[in-house]
């Protein structure tokens, strides 16, 4: 009868565990966020070395009362994969932070760097869909963007410059991380072909891409007035 009793409870807290998880998930994208308005990963790589906790947060632009907050901040980067603990030296007790492959990602002055991305599906604008999902659900809207906002995010996108200059950025670096894959382990698709045209293709990162590695190619970029507008 015990077992059973402990049994039921080991599902139940199980269970409250799942629900927690999903529940919370959101404070990891957000704190990622939080550490990159922060310049964290910038920080630490210029470093050029393990960085103590102490020496972080003397770097962070900060108010003085949120300096014992760094801590935790790094504490969940740290779970999430973004940042690693190593030993400042054998005789110190204090670790310092290094930067996971993932957070390397996450640099400004990495070609391939994703944090546009970041900045884009974490903005407000694009979050708040989010919040409608069951109301888009109950109506007729074509999709919950424009539950949100009243209008597809092309139209918004449009009339807004954040967002057209965010969701650009966005599909940039997206693109040209792809793209470097795509042409290494895909370049023979593009073989025999005269011309390619890139459908939706941004401000034409993959097309540019394409064309430096295939120059015999005639690429071509279609997509909506305000995205090409400055090209």
């Amino acid at each position: 009868m015990e077992c059973k009793s402990e049994e039921r409870i080991s599902k139940l807290l199980g269970a409250q565990t799942h629900v927690w998880n999903h529940i919370f998930s959101f404070i990891n994208s957000m704190s990622l966020k939080c550490a990159i308005d922060l310049d964290i990963p910038d920080i630490i790589h210029k470093h050029g070395e393990p960085m103590p906790l102490s020496k972080l947060t003397a770097s962070v632009s900060l108010h003085p009362s949120k300096a014992n907050c760094i801590y935790r901040l790094m504490r969940i980067l740290t779970h999430s994969g973004f940042f690693s603990e190593v030993k400042v030296n054998e005789n110190d007790l204090e670790v310092g932070y290094v930067l996971t492959d993932a957070c390397t990602l996450l640099l400004k002055d990495n070609p391939l760097s994703m944090t546009p991305f970041l900045h884009a599906m974490l903005d407000p604008i694009l979050t708040k869909p989010w919040h409608e999902l069951a109301t888009w659900f109950r109506n007729d809207d074509p999709s919950p963007f424009h539950t949100a906002h009243g209008m597809k995010i092309w139209d918004y996108a449009g009339r807004d410059p954040k967002l057209n200059h965010l969701f650009n950025d966005a599909m940039a670096s997206d693109a040209e991380l792809v793209g470097n894959v795509v042409i290494e382990r895909c370049g023979g698709v593009f073989k025999g072909l005269e011309s390619v045209v890139d459908v939706g293709g941004g401000t034409g990162t993959m097309a540019k891409a394409i064309a430096k590695s295939f120059p015999h190619l005639d690429c071509t970029v279609f997509d909506l007035p305000h995205v090409v507008a400055d090209l």
